[in-house]
């Protein structure tokens, strides 16, 4: 069943547990690695026939779904704040935005002008693919952590400050922000994207207070509108066990979890109206398979059966998983049955 993906996210029955995982493509397989060693991982992503290429690799596996290969810092260039990735340290932002002055420097843009490639590398994929193509951006708040602390962050002590400090300001950040993740959302999805995900990457890091205060609206903005296209929007977050339900208000048809939270409780306080995604903790990958394959069936069992559950980690795939271990959790997934009479 190809479309077992899309027939989970609007809570339909399926014949087994859809699964695909958050940086499926990258460092841990060798064909990535072989082809990073002649390009950037910018050049990948402004290459469409590349970012084809890097998509398609771990679909071998027994993926469900692809997501296209892309960064969610692409938006920054042609904001006005270019960026580049230093060896070893992740993305450098060389002029951080810290202040009103420059917050009103940056552009918002519309994502054919400025994302171009990204927009190709959909229209070629959906050529080539016989799963599902989920496309996705990072979600206002970790895009501001990244312009406003000039890279990551362990504690995101600027942007706090910034948010806590200037109300305005923030909120004239996270405007732009929204409304550019906005259009190149649908503009992906017009482009043949049949899921789109929202991430949220470092959400964990506030109260919730300040995510209903300051984060909330702008989410929301995003994702009340993508709604309107029909396709399914993945609402994902990490250490978000405080904010379940704020994020099932914020907005998504689907919300991802992480694994700080059990699967059946985080399902419980969403509500059974929403497809659900999660939760394998990634470092599983790094267990004894047994370990690994052990804990991907609870998951799948603790799903109790009902419609609308996409296996997926907690977060992404680090380099250091042996590629055997990926494909035994996903044939450990497909091979666990599914009850579907549900109370």
């Amino acid at each position: 069943m190809l479309d077992r993906f899309l027939r989970a996210c609007r809570r339909e029955p399926v014949d087994v547990t859809p699964v695909w995982m958050m940086r499926q493509a990258g460092r841990y397989m060798s064909e990535y690695r072989a082809l990073r060693a002649k390009h950037t991982l910018l050049e990948i992503c402004k290459t469409p026939e590349l970012a084809v290429e890097v998509t398609l690799q771990p679909l071998r596996l027994g993926m469900d779904a692809a997501i296209l290969f892309a960064d969610i810092l692409l938006p920054l260039e042609p904001m006005g704040a270019p960026f580049e990735f230093a060896k070893g340290e992740g993305p450098i932002i060389h002029s951080p935005v810290r202040d009103r002055a420059a917050i009103e420097k940056l552009r918002v843009f519309e994502a054919e002008e400025g994302l171009g490639y990204v927009l190709q590398a959909i229209r070629l994929l959906r050529k080539e693919l016989k799963v599902p193509l989920i496309g996705f951006a990072g979600a206002p708040f970790t895009i501001a952590s990244y312009l406003i602390e000039g890279g990551k962050s362990n504690d995101y002590r600027i942007s706090k400050c910034l948010m806590w400090s200037d109300p305005d300001a923030w909120n004239l950040l996270m405007s732009k922000i929204a409304e550019v993740v906005r259009r190149y959302l649908r503009a992906q999805v017009e482009a043949g994207a049949q899921a789109v995900q929202l991430f949220d990457s470092w959400i964990g890091a506030l109260s919730p207070s300040d995510y209903e205060q300051y984060v909330m609206p702008h989410v929301a903005h995003i994702l009340k509108d993508l709604e309107t296209t029909g396709v399914p929007v993945i609402h994902f977050g990490t250490g978000t066990s405080a904010l379940l339900e704020l994020q099932r208000d914020a907005g998504g048809t689907v919300i991802g979890v992480d694994h700080r939270v059990r699967l059946a409780e985080a399902w419980k306080r969403i509500g059974h109206d929403r497809a659900i995604q999660g939760n394998l903790d990634p470092m599983l990958l790094l267990a004894p398979v047994d370990v690994a394959v052990r804990r991907a069936k609870q998951i799948v069992r603790e799903a109790g059966g009902r419609p609308g559950h996409i296996f997926n980690l907690g977060h992404g795939i680090v380099p250091e998983v042996p590629v055997d271990t990926v494909k035994a959790v996903i044939d450990a997934v497909h091979e666990t049955a599914l009850p579907f009479e549900v109370a």
